[in-house]
């Protein structure tokens, strides 16, 4: 066998070998990176949630932990600071949408949204929240807000 033949020979197993698991590696290092960068985004809108409900705490005046509301009538100014912390939720659940949710969605990302999912589920079941859910709405993403609104409509069908 001559050099030129065996050269040849190489640059068939090259072929046959070495380049398919080449892209069979790309592949899959592109999908680890894709992994790895919705899990940091997962990581950041968890984080800016825990920031959420620090500011929750912060306003403990407000209720805003118990499921049915503040028990007593607000002040004006109290009244104010609660739809401006709505606000802010409505802003980090149109993020979270936007960022996370897919129509079809594979099991990694699914369980990353269910817990998005559950959080709304949980505000749209306060009556106040839900009042003021109109007017937080406006001007947000048209999906998002489809999206949202039949969770209120799921939620208030619930036993």
């Amino acid at each position: 066998m001559s050099l030129h033949e065996i050269l040849e020979m190489l640059s068939y197993i090259v072929t046959i070998v070495a380049l398919p698991l080449a892209i069979f590696t790309f592949v899959l290092e592109q999908r680890k990176e894709r992994q790895n960068e919705e899990e940091e985004i997962y990581q950041r809108l968890s984080d800016e949630y825990r920031e959420f409900l620090k500011l929750v705490l912060d306003n403990a005046d407000l209720h805003l932990l118990r499921r049915e509301g503040s028990r007593e009538e607000l002040t004006g100014e109290q009244q104010e600071r609660r739809q401006a912390i709505f606000g802010i939720l409505i802003s980090l659940f149109e993020r979270a949408y936007l960022l996370v949710y897919e129509p079809k969605m594979d099991k990694q990302t699914r369980r990353m949204w269910q817990s998005w999912e559950d959080y709304m589920r949980e505000w749209v079941r306060r009556t106040d929240f839900r009042d003021a859910l109109p007017m937080l709405l406006e001007g947000e993403d048209e999906e998002f807000t489809h999206y949202i609104s039949e969770l209120v409509s799921e939620e208030e069908k619930a036993p």
